[in-house]
């Protein structure tokens, strides 16, 4: 094979598709190229050395063929295996989401280093730790910030003044991206409801490592307030709400109340 034709990279799998009879389609995000699309050839057979090491979630080592039309993937070696997020459903649904969010921002053909460590990372710890509500929190927050969505938390979007340590209530309104002071969240229709301590928690997020975010005693409710803050301004942005949430919605109602998830 022409070496001017291969190229190695890291790659994580956010989604995949059968492809003919023993093929499969992939959507990868890596650190150079951004989000690309390669087939894995003859992966669903029984006998494929490839198989084991392009699952979803995976972080895998690369050695790819440019195509005419699809790359084709020569080598694969794992490095991440996250094995807990395709067998535990909780972490199995937010991985589609962390990696839905990712495939939706992820630029095609560009550099996307920031986006890719931050991707890592979150599976890795979705796949190791407990706190699933603050990792899901931090990535939001951080993905929002490196695709130049930032939430505005440090002046008003309504007045421009900085805003200040007040007992509030304050609101979030999704179409202006920001956060309002007590004085006009009354005046914005579309705006919510923002306690003083999920603001706190937004700001400490957006400012800090994860281990620091980790370890702050927010409180469950507080994480809860800001998950539903943050959601409303995705949807702004997207004019959707992401595929997964819906499942992974219907999951937490059904953890609540000690049933099992629809469909």
């Amino acid at each position: 094979m022409d070496r001017e034709r291969l190229y190695r990279t890291e790659a994580i799998v956010l989604r995949r598709s059968d492809f003919g009879e023993a093929d499969r389609l992939l959507t990868l995000l890596t650190p150079e190229f951004g989000k690309l699309r390669a087939l894995a050839k003859g992966v669903r057979k029984i006998r494929s050395r490839k198989a084991g090491h392009v699952e979803r979630f995976m972080r895998t080592s690369l050695l790819l063929a440019r195509g005419r039309e699809l790359d084709v993937i020569s080598q694969a070696e794992v490095i991440a295996a996250h094995p807990r997020l395709r067998e535990d459903l909780t972490r199995s649904t937010l991985a589609h989401y962390v990696a839905e969010l990712a495939e939706t921002f992820a630029p095609e053909g560009e550099e996307s280093r920031a986006l890719y460590r931050l991707l890592a990372d979150t599976l890795d710890r979705l796949d190791t730790e407990d706190e699933l509500q603050q990792i899901v929190r931090y990535y939001e927050l951080h993905l929002l910030e490196i695709a130049g969505f930032r939430p505005q938390v440090e002046f008003c979007v309504g007045c421009g003044e900085p805003l200040r340590e007040e007992r509030g209530p304050y609101g979030f309104d999704p179409p202006r991206g920001g956060v309002l002071c007590p004085r006009c969240a009354p005046r914005f229709p579309a705006a919510r409801p923002l306690s003083r301590r999920a603001l706190k928690a937004m700001r400490f997020a957006l400012r800090s490592t994860y281990p620091a975010f980790r370890a702050a005693p927010f409180s469950l409710q507080t994480i809860q307030e800001l998950g539903e803050i943050i959601s409303r301004h995705f949807l702004a942005i997207l004019e959707r709400r992401p595929r997964s949430l819906a499942f992974l919605s219907e999951l937490t109602r059904a953890s609540r109340t000690g049933g099992e998830p629809e469909g």
